[in-house]
């Protein structure tokens, strides 16, 4: 995708394929920071292969990849290749939650700073946009920073219990 370029999605293959393109794009411009939100994550194909191999090639330690949600319950049961993924990179995920939101205050967005946005404003039909105009992505920052000063620490790594 080019500097100021939207991409118009329309379809489920549309949204698989946004992701990851800008996946793709953090990995290419060398970038440490990717933003996740959506209420639950239970659609994304964080399952498919080929997301968690670009999420592979992307990752060190100096990278953050931060997700928020409403819940967390639907990763753990759908998305098994991200959560074993995550497991091994655990030191530069961080899960976070506001349980003062309700699921439908949670957007469909992911942000590679500087790079990309995508943006899920269809749900159901999953229309969106993918886009690179600097305003689309400042506007995306605001508001993931904003649902990230109110959230809190989610979905530990590992339960303990007795």
């Amino acid at each position: 995708m080019s500097a100021d370029n939207i991409v118009q999605i329309a379809s489920r293959a549309d949204f698989h394929a946004a992701v990851q393109s800008a996946l793709a794009q953090a990995k290419a411009a060398g970038s440490r920071e990717i933003f996740m939100t959506d209420p639950t994550f239970a659609d994304w194909p964080l399952n498919d292969r080929d997301i968690v191999e670009s999420l592979e090639r992307w990752a060190d330690s100096r990278c953050t990849l931060t997700l928020l949600a409403h819940g967390f319950d639907e990763i753990a049961r759908r998305q098994f290749r991200f959560v074993a993924w995550r497991k091994q990179w655990s030191h530069i995920i961080r899960c976070r939650s506001d349980p003062e939101l309700g699921a439908e205050q949670v957007p469909s967005l992911l942000l590679v700073p500087g790079q990309a946005t995508l943006r899920l404003l269809d749900r159901v039909h999953y229309r969106g946009t993918l886009s690179s105009r600097a305003v689309d992505l400042n506007e995306t920052r605001e508001t993931i920073d904003a649902l990230l000063q109110r959230s809190a620490e989610a979905f530990p790594v590992t339960t303990l219990g007795l």
